[in-house]
C-alpha cells in the first residue's frame, strides 16, 4: 500500500500558502521561498484556495503501485523464508529464494517484509573505535591465515577448525577443514594457495606456537631466533612470516571468519553435508568460486606472487625436521622409536654426531647427515618397550602363581598348647 499523510513537501508547501492566505506574504515571495516558477506557485495556490491542505497532496496516494508484489507471491515468500531461511539475512535469503526456489525478490523488499512479520531485526554492534589499516595494493603481497573452530556442520557432525586464508589486497579467499589448527593443517592450505596463484610474498598470522613462538633460554643465550616447523617450511619458500598482535590487527580474515559462519554454515545444511571431507570438496566445487565472485575484488596490475615450485619441490619442502644425537650403537632415537642407522660405504654418521630426522604429512621418515640420505631400520621390539616406558600402555603382567592355602594347625601343635605344658630345654646337660 502507499502512503496515506502528506510528505515534507507538500506540508511545507501548505505552511508557505497558509502565510499567503493570511496575507503575510505575497504569491511571488512564496514561488521564491518554494523554489517554484511563479506561473506554478499560482496554480497550487488555487488547488489549495479550492481543496485546502489536502488538494496538494499526490494524487497517487493511498493507490497500490502498479510494480507492487501481489498478496499472494508476499505469502509464498514468507512461507518459505520461515521454512528453510528463518535465520538467513535478507541478502543471503533473496539469493537462495531466486536461485533454488524461483521466487525472485529484491532483498530490501525482502528486508521490509521480514521485519514487519517478525522475522528478522537489526542488531545493532557498538565497538571500540580503531583506526583501519590501509590494504596492500598487490594481489600475494601480504595474505592473512587465520583458523576459527566454529560449529560448521551444527548437530550433524563434531566441531571443526576451518583454515581461512585471505588475500590483503583482492579479499580472494581459500579454505580447508581440518580437525585442529595444527602445522599439517596450516601447511596443506598454504600448499594449494601456492598451487593455485604461486609464492606469496609475506603471511600475516597470530602468535599461536603453530606460526611463531618466543625463544627459550637456550635461544636467548646464543642470540638464535625462534623458529617453528611451520615458520621453517616459509622460510624455505622465501615467505616471510608477520605476528599480529591482536584480532583487530587481523581484521580482514576475522570479518571473513564472520561471513563464513553465516553464508557457509547455511549453505552446507541446504546441500546436506554431514562430513568434513564433503565439505572440503564443496568448498572446492561450489562455494570458494562463488565467494571470490561475490567478494573479491580488483587489485593493482602488478601480481607479487613467486613462481610456483614444482611438485617435486614442494614435496622437499613440507617436512617435519628435528636434531637427533647418533647413540654409540649407531641408533637414533625419535618419537619413541629406536632408528637403526646402516653401515654405508661411503658416507656413515659418526657416534655422538648431530643428525637430522625429516617426517611428512604420510608419516615417511628420512634421515639425513651432511646433506646425505642414510639408511636405517627400524628396532620393533626395542621401540615398543620404549614407548610403554614413557606413559604407553604397559604389557600385561604375566599371572601370579596360585598361593598354597594355608591349613589350620594339628591338635597337638606346640601352638596349642599353654606355655607350661609346652617342652622347656635343658641347658644344664640334666635329663
Amino acid at each position: 500500500m502507499g502512503r496515506t499523510g502528506l510528505s515534507r513537501k507538500e506540508l511545507s508547501r501548505v505552511e508557505v500558502m497558509g502565510r499567503v492566505k493570511a496575507h503575510s506574504l505575497r504569491l511571488r515571495e512564496a514561488a521564491k521561498l518554494l523554489e517554484l516558477s511563479y506561473r506554478q506557485s499560482k496554480r497550487i495556490w488555487a488547488r489549495y484556495r479550492t481543496g485546502g491542505a489536502k488538494a496538494l497532496q499526490h494524487g497517487n496516494c493511498g493507490r497500490v503501485s502498479n510494480r507492487a508484489y501481489t498478496a499472494k507471491f508476499r505469502a509464498a515468500v514468507l512461507k518459505q523464508v520461515k521454512a528453510r531461511y528463518e535465520d538467513f539475512g535478507p541478502t543471503l535469503a533473496a539469493e537462495h529464494l531466486a536461485s533454488d526456489d524461483g521466487l525472485e525478490v529484491q532483498a530490501e523488499t525482502l528486508r521490509r517484509w521480514m521485519k514487519e512479520a517478525g522475522l528478522w531485526q537489526r542488531q545493532r554492534r557498538r565497538k571500540p573505535y580503531r583506526q583501519r589499516r590501509e590494504a596492500k595494493a598487490h594481489f600475494g603481497e601480504l595474505v592473512q591465515l587465520d583458523g576459527s573452530f566454529h560449529e560448521w556442520l551444527e548437530k550433524r557432525g563434531p566441531q571443526g577448525c576451518f583454515m581461512n586464508m585471505a588475500d590483503d589486497a583482492t579479499a580472494k579467499a581459500l579454505g580447508r577443514f581440518s580437525e585442529q589448527e595444527t602445522t599439517w593443517a596450516a601447511a596443506a592450505v598454504l600448499r594449494r594457495w601456492i598451487e593455485r596463484y604461486g609464492v606469496p610474498w609475506a603471511l600475516y598470522t597470530d602468535w599461536k606456537n603453530v606460526y611463531v613462538r618466543p625463544p627459550n633460554a637456550q635461544e636467548r643465550m646464543r642470540g638464535e631466533a625462534a623458529v617453528t616447523q611451520f615458520g621453517r617450511m616459509c622460510a624455505k619458500l622465501g615467505i616471510r612470516i608477520i605476528a599480529a598482535s591482536s584480532p583487530q590487527a587481523k581484521g580482514r580474515v576475522e570479518r571473513a571468519h564472520g561471513t563464513h559462519q553465516d553464508r557457509l554454515v547455511k549453505k552446507l545444511r541446504l546441500a546436506g553435508i554431514a562430513n568434513y571431507g564433503q565439505a572440503n570438496a564443496y568448498l572446492d566445487e561450489h562455494y570458494l568460486a562463488e565467494h571470490n565472485r561475490r567478494y573479491a575484488r580488483p587489485a593493482a596490475a602488478a601480481d607479487y606472487h613467486r613462481r610456483r615450485p614444482t611438485e617435486r619441490q614442494l614435496d622437499e619442502v613440507f617436512w617435519l625436521e628435528e636434531e637427533r644425537v647418533v647413540s654409540e650403537d649407531w641408533v637414533v632415537r625419535y618419537n619413541n622409536r629406536l632408528l637403526q642407522l646402516e653401515r654405508q660405504s661411503q658416507h656413515w654418521a659418526p657416534a655422538k654426531s648431530r643428525v637430522l630426522v625429516r617426517e611428512n604429512e604420510a608419516g615417511e621418515i628420512a634421515i639425513h647427515y651432511r646433506n646425505q640420505r642414510l639408511g636405517f631400520r627400524e628396532l620393533k621390539a626395542a621401540s615398543i618397550a620404549l614407548g610403554e616406558g614413557r606413559g604407553a600402555a604397559p604389557s600385561p603382567a604375566p599371572p601370579s602363581p596360585k598361593l598354597r592355602r594355608r591349613l589350620p594347625p594339628a591338635s597337638n601343635h606346640p601352638w596349642r598348647k599353654g606355655f607350661q605344658q609346652r617342652t622347656i630345654p635343658n641347658f644344664s646337660g640334666a635329663a
